[in-house]
């Protein structure tokens, strides 16, 4: 079975857009790495160890210490597909992160982003 290329792609090659499009709108690379961190489990020390480390998808969501159970909550269209019907687990948790970047950069409160 062939994987999908995006598990294989470097975080670290990804991160930058994301800070990209969340500052285009107003939002701070410390607001995504609140995200990131809320959704893994990741201490910003070993978060910024991940992506020094060029750590591919992969690794990243199969090595984090706790992946947040409320991530289940999170609901919507990413590349044209809804997350929450998404079955693959790993292209899910993919999406999962790519719709809390989208969250951030639309200028939802974190209090919603973080579904509390």
């Amino acid at each position: 079975m062939k994987t999908h290329p995006i598990y294989t792609m470097s975080v670290s090659k990804v991160y930058p857009h994301y800070i990209n499009k969340v500052e285009r709108k107003g939002r701070s690379k410390s607001e995504l790495d609140t995200v990131i961190r809320w959704l893994t489990g990741y201490s910003q020390e070993i978060f910024e160890k991940q992506l020094s480390k060029d750590t591919d998808f992969e690794h990243f969501f199969n090595e984090a210490p706790k992946l947040n159970p409320a991530r289940k909550l999170i609901k919507g269209i990413v590349c044209g597909v809804r997350v929450e019907t998404i079955e693959e687990p790993l292209m899910q948790e993919i999406r999962y992160m790519d719709k809390l970047v989208d969250e951030l950069a639309k200028g939802k409160k974190m209090e919603k982003i973080l579904r509390k």
